[in-house]
């Protein structure tokens, strides 16, 4: 089995779960957007910029950058939904990529390469595949708030949390397609 299968089913869930996030905040009035809200950060715009923060922080490290802190110098960098709808599906798409690429061979070390994460004053030095599991849990995390943030609006929030139980002919017509992605493309039997 190819170790990679649960780790690229998880990020291609993640740009699967924030594309139907975002796409029901898009009927959202931008007063609904900006409001204040209960939860981590105080409005549905700042958690879900948060998210994207986060993800470039660790994101550059997987892909050997050093952006560390300066990924959050600005808290909110997507003043619009357009601008982080966009900004969030690249930034996914990277996600999938880093993924993808731990399996070019023994040299790259795969899901066990050690990762350089700058903090500031120091570096971490992290397995991959670990910091694929902690960017999953923060992103889940943070996506349950602004669902939650989300009931408390005028938008019914979207059902995020059935990406492994849809049919393929159902994800092939639906958002999948949209995506351009496919049941085999997620479970890796594309080729």
């Amino acid at each position: 089995m190819d170790e990679r299968r649960p780790y690229r089913a998880m990020a291609f869930n993640n740009l699967w779960a924030n594309h139907r996030l975002l796409r029901s905040c898009a009927g959202l009035s931008q007063a609904e957007w900006v409001a204040p809200r209960t939860g981590f950060f105080p409005s549905l715009r700042a958690t879900l910029n948060h998210i994207l923060i986060i993800d470039h922080f660790y994101v550059d490290a997987m892909e050997g950058g050093t952006l560390g802190p300066a990924a959050w110098a600005n808290r909110e960098p997507c003043a619009t939904l357009p601008e982080l709808q966009a900004a969030q599906e690249a930034m996914d798409r990277r996600l999938i990529a880093v993924v993808e690429a731990a399996g070019q061979g023994a040299e790259k070390g795969g899901l066990e390469r050690i990762v350089s994460v700058h903090r500031g004053a120091r570096i971490q030095r992290e397995r991959l595949d670990r910091l694929l599991l902690h960017l999953f849990q923060h992103q889940i995390h943070h996506r349950g708030q602004a669902h939650a943030m989300l009931s408390g609006t005028s938008v019914a929030p979207p059902q995020l949390d059935e990406f492994f139980s849809v049919g393929e002919a159902e994800l092939r017509e639906g958002e999948f397609a949209a995506l351009g992605l496919s049941e085999a493309a997620v479970w890796g039997e594309e080729g």
